[in-house]
């Protein structure tokens, strides 16, 4: 894989985004900045999947920066609602002024699955579609997965979106209420960063 060098655009808005991402990166000596320090614009996702849609943020972004930049495009799939919200995960929390509020997005996900009926169930998994693209054209991605249940009423405020609704396989507490490291060690973004980082080594 290509050299990425010693900065990183990180293309996203999301506050929360941009630590965990700059987080993971931490150890490899790239300094990572945000696509909001650069007063670059959020780009349409018209893609139809997650890999589309990063790939997409990850172009624009070293396009008009001049520099490498790494583009994450992330959400839920849940069963109940047949993989629903998924690539429009940020959307169902979005309200007519393009405010977001995921408190009330978990509660559209938990009503959908009481509507759906007790045999539908509560499983459910985060993807992540990481995309690192070059200024040339080139780009390299990676897709990452996390399989868990989702849970009501909502617990914990260390994570960030639907981490609070969501126990991953083999855990008890959801992605709100454990400790950020633990978090970073088995979710889909990890899984991600893993197959990045394998490419990086």
């Amino acid at each position: 894989m290509k050299s990425i060098g010693p900065k990183l655009v990180i293309a996203t808005h999301n506050a929360g985004k941009l630590r965990e991402i700059s987080e993971l990166l931490a150890p490899y000596g790239i300094e990572c900045v945000g696509a909001e320090e650069l007063d670059l614009p959020e780009p349409e996702e018209t893609g139809i999947t997650f890999v589309d849609n990063a790939e997409l943020k990850a172009r624009q972004a070293a396009d008009l920066s001049g520099l490498p930049a790494l583009a994450d495009d992330s959400g839920l799939s849940v069963d109940a609602l047949h993989g629903a919200p998924g690539i429009y995960s940020a959307r169902w929390a979005e309200d007519e002024a393009g405010s977001r509020d995921f408190g009330r997005a978990m509660e559209r996900v938990w009503q959908g699955i009481e509507d759906a009926g007790e045999d539908a169930g509560h499983d459910a998994h985060f993807v992540c579609a990481l995309s690192l693209a070059w200024p040339d054209g080139a780009i390299e991605t990676f897709e990452g997965k996390v399989f868990g249940a989702l849970v009501w009423p909502p617990r914990g405020d260390r994570g960030f979106g639907y981490d609070p609704m969501f126990v991953a396989a083999g855990m008890d507490r959801t992605f709100g209420e454990i400790d950020p490291a633990e978090k970073h060690r088995i979710s889909h973004r990890a899984d991600a960063f893993a197959k990045l980082t394998a490419a990086l080594a």
